[in-house]
């Protein structure tokens, strides 16, 4: 049975009780450039104006020319159309020129907005949340918004003064036959009120299948070597055709929603213009109006009538650009979860101890991952954490630099909570080594500097040869401006491993937390890696967790934890002791082989 991807929990995330949108906010990123805005708009006003003066000199070039022969007519008229038509081509280049760069630089200011706010959003964020909704909300929305916005405001304005001095060239050559034409109008323009809730709906789905569209992109790009070694290829290939199509069935159903407005208006307009040529030609036989009213007004009506047939698909793309505006103000309303308290002081130090007290941890209401975890350290002592997968091992260093925190209990500092400290002093503190650490697009010195950015060259040598990594440095061409290829995929896992512990090394944070730094590694990476460790960790506090119980035999203390509760906690000797102990327990079934 097929999933239907708009029922996914993606689309609460997109629009769970959308904010209406107080478009005032939009005013901080037009502000710096106001003035341009409006000259654009203002320009705009003529460009629209100056259409009207072609049908208006239809009259006269058929009253005077045509029928009376004038000469004098005959030879300016064509020079004043040539005229007015340079003038509003040269309008007209100014207007989109100003409305362009209006449009990009406010685009380019919400964009840096977004993506401030993305680099505050708290951890538990990006758990809830793909990457595809990201690059969609958070890149392309920007884009739909300012330059659509900026745009289609620009053609308002246009043709709504396109549309008023061309009505006024209609009641100028006759008032009745201008009725029965703007009556035609009215009709036509109406339509699209049928249409508008239908079509907003549409282009929300649209939004959510375009974010699912991105994350398969992403996914097929990083995981390219998993799709290859399991022969995932057709896998891949049938969920995203599956993808493909309902985003053609909603292609089609915009089509088949809003499609039938430009045709259907333009049927009701050519009645409109049927009409009044029956009205007209009544007329002109009267005398009631002369030929050239007669030309001018059709004219008029066919210039005017090119906005109205259009309208159905201009709406459309209004809409979008309003809908990604709310998108967007729904993103600025996001509060993160983990932030600085107002009055929050400035941790210069840790001088004491590390720890916590009471802690319960859940990333899902009712499924509890750590419990009741109570565990002091004093400050240049290790602590190892140990115990089967999805203990807690991971979580509870984690709510050390407040990536997350916890629902109860405290994490202190010297006795201080740390979320009543400011978090970049807190982090500032601490060091952290993943177990898959991320490296940045740059060169490998770029990569260890963000450390600390303004190290000594100096500094950076020690890094690097406390890291053990200055004899494969050396063999680089380049040595340490070498550039990495994405996320470091042309480094060896060891290499990468060194690189992040060069970085916490020249961090020099009092305390280094070690997310099982080795556990990917083979036992020739593993041993050159744990040397770097070693004098990464010389005379610091250190978490560390560890599946090779090999690496924390010498910690201070090892904590063995199950099911997010501490179950043990000692020295390796003594833990070795516990009668049918869990520590024992582990180490055992690692080591037994050699015994």
């Amino acid at each position: 049975m097929k999933t239907n991807l708009l029922k996914l929990p993606v689309r609460d995330l997109l629009f769970k009780n959308p904010l209406v949108v107080n478009y005032k906010k939009m005013w901080p990123f037009v502000k710096p450039y106001w003035f341009r805005a409006v000259l654009g708009l203002v320009l705009a006003l003529p460009v629209g104006a100056l259409d009207a003066t072609v049908a208006m000199f239809m009259k006269y070039y058929t009253d005077d020319v045509l029928v009376k022969k004038d000469a004098f007519f005959a030879a300016w008229i064509p020079l004043l159309i040539i005229v007015f038509v340079l003038v509003q081509s040269v309008l007209t280049y100014l207007v989109k020129y100003l409305n362009t760069w209006v449009g990009n630089k406010i685009t380019l200011g919400v964009r840096k907005k977004l993506f401030e706010k993305l680099l505050t959003m708290h951890s538990g964020y990006f758990d809830k949340v793909d990457s595809g909704f990201v690059m969609m909300r958070f890149n392309g929305d920007a884009d739909t918004a300012c330059n659509g916005l900026i745009n289609n405001l620009r053609m308002i304005v246009t043709r709504v003064f396109s549309s008023v001095t061309l009505i006024g060239v209609l009641l100028y050559n006759s008032w009745q036959l201008t009725f029965i034409a703007i009556g035609a109008f009215a009709v036509a323009g109406g339509l699209i009120f049928i249409v508008r809730k239908k079509l907003e709906e549409l282009v929300r789905d649209a939004v959510i299948v375009g974010s699912i569209a991105m994350r398969a992109y992403n996914e097929a790009y990083n995981g390219n070597r998993t799709i290859a070694a399991y022969n995932l290829q057709k896998d891949q290939e049938v969920r995203f055709n599956h993808l493909m199509d309902e985003a053609f069935n909603l292609n089609m159903g915009m089509i088949k929603h809003t499609g039938w407005l430009s045709p259907v208006m333009h049927f009701i307009v050519s009645l409109g213009l049927a009409l009044v040529f029956w009205q007209s030609s009544s007329m002109i036989v009267k005398g009631t109006i002369t030929s050239g009213n007669f030309t001018s007004f059709v004219t008029a009506l066919l210039m005017l009538y090119t906005p109205v047939k259009t309208m159905g698909d201009n709406y459309v793309d209004i809409k979008k650009a309003f809908l990604a505006i709310d998108r967007i103000f729904e993103i600025f309303s996001l509060k993160t979860e983990i932030s600085d308290k107002p009055g929050a002081r400035k941790l210069a130090g840790i001088q004491k101890e590390i720890a916590f007290e009471n802690v319960s941890f859940e990333y899902k209401p009712g499924v509890p991952v750590l419990k009741n975890i109570n565990l002091k350290t004093a400050v240049g002592k290790t602590v190892a954490f140990v115990g089967n997968s999805g203990g807690g091992k991971s979580t509870i260093v984690s709510l050390l630099p407040r990536f997350y925190d916890p629902q109860q209990g405290r994490v202190t500092v010297d006795g201080v909570d740390v979320r009543e400290v400011e978090i970049a002093s807190l982090r500032d503190q601490i060091a952290v080594v993943f177990q898959d650490n991320f490296l940045f697009s740059g060169t490998i010195r770029d990569n260890i500097l963000i450390g600390r950015p303004g190290a000594t060259e100096a500094d950076l040598k020690e890094a690097v040869k406390h890291a053990h990594l200055d004899e494969f440095i050396a063999s680089l061409k380049d040595g340490l401006n070498t550039v990495l290829g994405e996320r470091g995929i042309t480094l060896s896992g060891g290499q990468r491993q060194r690189v992040a512990i060069a970085r916490a090394f020249i961090k020099n944070a009092p305390v280094i937390v070690l997310d099982e730094a080795t556990s990917a590694l083979d036992n020739k990476s593993e041993a050159v890696v744990q040397k770097a460790l070693d004098n990464l960790t010389k005379n610091k506090t250190v978490f560390v967790i560890a599946h090779r119980l090999s690496t924390v035999v010498n910690a201070d203390m090892i904590v063995v934890l199950n099911q997010g509760e501490i179950v043990e906690r000692g020295t390796h000797e003594e833990l070795l002791k516990i009668p049918n102990g869990a520590y024992a327990a582990l180490y055992n079934a690692q080591f037994k082989h050699k015994q």
